[in-house]
């Protein structure tokens, strides 16, 4: 068909990884993506992400989890980079709280090694945190942080060691899949053809994956870097976990130890309280108003971090209705391999989404169970229900 077996649109956390995994297959690979090779206009960027197999979202997701742990391992290793740290998880809320309760039910399902916290023993261990006399928490040992930017550099520079062809700066217009197979890509400088094509275009799937039929919504998301009032000694991964706390209300904001010095402060962030926008119109600023509710939500629950602001950033979240992925062979066209619809938690994934983008690429079925992400299942809510419109 063409110089090149395989496609891969968009070479964020999904794309790099799959490049990866099929050039490791001795796949002759071409990787386009719309920005350079520093990935930090889409939604994998920010230096860090939450890693974490007691998954409150649903426990289908533990094994995949636990085969991508062993590939963050083996990451590391082939590449020679640093890019996960252990640092324990807390995830604090009222016992019948998603949070509390769903983190317990799949460790309780995947029999995960975990302890249940009470108000007391939380302040003993964590005391920065501030717990409700009606809050308790899961606490996992094996949470920790993942670095978005190096997991991208680090399959990145595998892909190539191993032949793939990354041309950078070049936006994918548009893709078809051919009447005699293969797939044609259309960019702004050229096109290509190949036997077939891997689409992970993260924010740009409502563009670019229009024909699946998902009503993807983008959303837009802050990060927070505030320095703690007392400095950064309790904070220091070796002594604060990664968290994960929701209120009464359902609110969820979660943060990580201060992993980048003295003068990096703390990261945080709200989960899933954004407003929907697009590619093109996302909003880069952070608003004074923005800073103060989420100074305001810390001074409840981590006093400690309710401090000056060093910085903030933003990202895009790609949600589905029912906030879990699309990993699939396209419907329509069994050359074409799409994921898509993170939702917000799926960097966690990365490196065994490339593996199932691979297996499903050069063999059509993976032994993976994805049959939860299937692009044409039942979307019972609707995308305004997932977001919570700031004001």
């Amino acid at each position: 068909m063409g110089t090149h077996d395989v496609i891969v649109v968009g070479l964020g956390g999904m794309g790099s990884a799959a490049a990866y995994h099929l050039a490791a297959r001795g796949q002759r690979v071409l990787g386009l993506e719309r920005f350079g090779p520093v990935h930090n206009r889409g939604s994998s960027h920010g230096g860090s992400r939450i890693i974490r197999q007691s998954y409150f979202e649903d426990p289908a997701y533990v094994p995949l989890l636990l085969r991508s742990y062993e590939l963050w391992e083996k990451l590391e290793r082939d590449a020679g980079r640093d890019i996960v740290s252990l640092t324990g998880g807390v995830f604090v809320g009222r016992s019948d709280s998603l949070t509390v309760a769903g983190s317990l039910r799949a460790a309780r399902q995947w029999d995960l090694p975990h302890e249940i916290l009470d108000p007391g023993e939380i302040r003993r261990r964590f005391p920065t945190l501030n717990p409700r006399p009606d809050e308790i928490a899961l606490f996992e040992a094996k949470a920790g942080f993942a670095r978005p930017e190096a997991t991208v550099a680090a399959h990145l520079q595998l892909a190539a060691r191993h032949g793939a062809d990354l041309r950078y700066d070049e936006p994918v217009l548009r893709w078809e899949a051919l009447p005699g197979g293969g797939v044609r890509v259309v960019t702004g400088d050229a096109f290509y053809t190949a036997d077939r094509l891997v689409v992970c275009p993260g924010a740009w799937a409502p563009e670019l994956l229009a024909d699946l039929g998902v009503p993807f919504t983008v959303e837009r998301q802050v990060m927070y870097w505030f320095q703690p009032q007392s400095g950064v000694a309790a904070f220091q991964p070796e002594r604060h976990p990664i968290y994960i706390h929701e209120d009464a209300a359902g609110t969820q904001i979660y943060g990580f130890p201060a992993i980048d010095g003295p003068d990096g402060g703390a990261k945080v962030a709200f989960f899933r309280r954004g407003r929907v926008c697009t590619p093109d119109t996302v909003d880069r600023q952070v608003h004074p108003e923005e800073i103060q509710a989420i100074r305001d939500h810390l001074g409840r629950v981590l006093p400690p971090l309710a401090g000056r602001i060093l910085r903030a950033a933003t990202c895009m979240y790609t949600n589905t209705p029912d906030q879990h992925f699309v990993i699939a062979t396209h419907p329509e066209h069994p050359q074409v391999t799409v994921a898509c619809g993170f939702s917000g938690h799926g960097f966690k994934f990365v490196p065994v989404v490339g593996e199932i983008l691979a297996d499903l690429a050069t063999g059509g079925s993976t032994a993976h169970p994805i049959s939860l992400f299937n692009p044409r299942r039942d979307f019972s809510a609707s995308p305004e229900a997932l977001v919570e419109v700031s004001q």
